[in-house]
């Protein structure tokens, strides 16, 4: 491989990265702004998908700083837990899953929908939409960068 190709890579590894902590710092902040300033409390399956989010964006800010492959096979599990946990939240939202199958308490429910935006944009919505590109982001990035 070149040195120009091997340049070029490294700068668009970096920049896939990049992108990917762009989108979990929104996806982070995003949810402690509609739990903390919004005063949204969050349901059990809302702390799952916080808990793949939050280390997220400690591990691509590390992996700005040296983009190689090895950066995957941390963030694309977490990734694609986190995508689970939000698919599963969503299909309890839209009625597709039994309340009675729902690991939340009574007094808060994970069906029970808080926040629509545009009147059909969920959480758990929003939660698909960043672990799905970030999953896809991971998948150019090992495709592209490091063949």
């Amino acid at each position: 491989m070149s040195q120009d190709k091997i340049k070029t890579a490294g700068q668009e590894a970096w920049v896939l990265i990049f992108i990917c902590w762009l989108i979990a710092m929104a996806a982070l902040f995003g949810s402690l702004f509609m739990s903390e300033v919004m005063g949204l409390k969050p349901c059990v399956l809302c702390w799952y998908q916080r808990i793949f989010i939050y280390p997220l964006a400690v591990l691509f800010l590390v992996g700005m700083f040296s983009p190689d492959r090895s950066v995957i096979r941390y963030t694309l599990p977490l990734a694609v837990i986190g995508l689970g946990f939000a698919i599963y939240h969503h299909l309890l939202y839209s009625g597709f899953i039994p309340e009675s199958m729902q690991p939340c308490g009574e007094d808060l429910s994970c069906a029970e929908i808080n926040l629509e935006l545009m009147g059909f944009i969920t959480i758990p919505m929003l939660s698909i939409f960043s672990y799905s590109v970030i999953v896809l982001l991971l998948l150019i990035f090992r495709k592209r960068c490091y063949p």
